[in-house]
């Protein structure tokens, strides 16, 4: 392959790569800072306003926990492309409609677009990049963090330009229509692939059931930030544009962060001082809305959202460490992720539930620093010589314990 070709290839492969991770988070994101005019057209409570943020999550586990079925029925170029043609359809439909139960059912059929690309992409990444996993895998956190930043913060000012909610949340068909188009024009796989290898068993396997509950505990936090720190703040007074601000304030951070942490991964095999550091930064942000959330917001927004966007991506790369060859390790991601997408649908649902029991979303934020704290402890537990099948960022393995069993991730 000639050398100009080649290298088209890599740049139209980070292209892809950016694309898709701009549009897993918009469909979510969008909602938070409308949501004072959507309840007020719809007539939705604050609890089941919630689902337009759980929904999706959910629908990201139930297809995630289906990723190899649906990989090996639909192939890579298929499955991606449907998916981003969903998050469209879902995009459109809530330009068009305005109702509280066509809204529902926008939040499934995004979510399900979101869920069946983030299936997919964490084994293209360990195929395609195979040299540059955590700095693919950061590029792809950060782009994903990117696109939710923009789209809480865009779509207020949308919304405002054309007078009317739904142009906020419609705008973004327009970018899942171009990463389709780019798709289509430069697809990762080859035309129609289908991976037909045999799948591994992860149902019964206890660290795959700690990954995945490690992985949604520890990013929890996003979902209930996302879908209601702009309330909280308009309920403190702030304007719907400067509460939007403040979550695209946030997310810079979780795109520092989705950024710099792999880059810092990249360079050791342990992934716990990282994770504890990113751990350490959200139990502070969080415990910052609750003490002072009017006097420092901006610092503590900060650091939920540079602890936020490094344990995504750090959680993933630990995930694909357990595993060598691409597509198992692609497997153990989308159970993770099915499984730990399930646990994050359970946090704006239940920050929700205490918003409206309690009056305030003080309860909901204590909630998360004792979760974090929680999985601040269990992060000792991961270390490189744990694993039956390591994989560092050289591709050299990592010794197995003696007395290990079939039964190890």
């Amino acid at each position: 392959m000639p050398l100009a070709e080649s290298r088209l290839r890599r740049l139209g492969g980070w292209a892809l790569l950016i694309a898709l991770g701009l549009n897993l988070r918009p469909i979510i994101s969008s909602i938070s800072p409308l949501l004072m005019e959507i309840r007020g057209a719809t007539g939705m409570s604050f609890q089941s306003s919630a689902w337009l943020t759980s929904l999706p999550v959910v629908c990201m586990g139930l297809v995630a926990l289906l990723g190899v079925r649906l990989e090996a029925r639909l192939g890579e170029r298929r499955g991606v492309a449907l998916g981003l043609l969903m998050i469209l359809c879902a995009c459109l439909a809530r330009l068009l409609c305005d109702q509280a139960s066509a809204l529902l059912a926008t939040a499934l059929l995004g979510g399900a677009g979101v869920a069946l690309i983030q299936a997919l992409v964490p084994a293209l990444i360990k195929r395609q990049f195979q040299q540059r996993v955590a700095l693919a895998m950061g590029i792809y956190s950060a782009s994903l963090m990117g696109g939710g930043g923009l789209a809480a913060l865009l779509s207020p000012h949308v919304a405002t330009h054309f007078a009317h909610w739904q142009a906020g949340l419609g705008v973004w068909l327009l970018p899942a229509l171009a990463a389709l188009l780019l798709w289509w024009l430069l697809p990762f796989a080859g035309p129609g692939q289908r991976l037909n290898a045999p799948s591994i068993s992860l149902w019964r396997n206890r660290r795959a059931w700690l990954l995945a509950l490690y992985f949604g505990l520890i990013n929890c936090g996003y979902m209930s930030m996302v879908a209601w720190l702009p309330a909280y703040y308009l309920q403190l007074g702030w304007s719907a544009t400067q509460s939007g601000s403040l979550l695209a304030f946030m997310t810079i951070f979780q795109v520092i962060a989705a950024l710099l942490m792999p880059a810092l991964a990249q360079r050791q095999s342990d992934r716990r001082p990282l994770l504890a550091i990113s751990l350490s930064a959200q139990a502070l942000g969080f415990s910052g809305l609750v003490l002072w959330p009017l006097q420092a917001p901006q610092l503590w927004v900060a650091l939920i959202g540079f602890g936020l966007g490094a344990c995504f991506a750090l959680s993933l790369i630990l995930t694909l460490d357990h595993r060598r060859d691409p597509r198992e390790a692609g497997q153990l991601a989308a159970f993770v992720q099915g499984v730990g997408f399930l646990i994050n649908a359970v946090s704006p649902w239940m920050t929700g539930w205490l918003r409206e029991l309690t009056g305030s979303f003080i309860s909901a934020w204590w909630v998360l620093i004792l979760t974090v704290l929680a999985m601040l402890v269990l992060t000792r537990v991961f270390s490189p010589s744990s694993y039956r099948e390591s994989q560092s960022t050289t591709l050299a393995p990592q010794p197995i314990p003696t007395g290990s069993t079939s039964t190890s991730a």
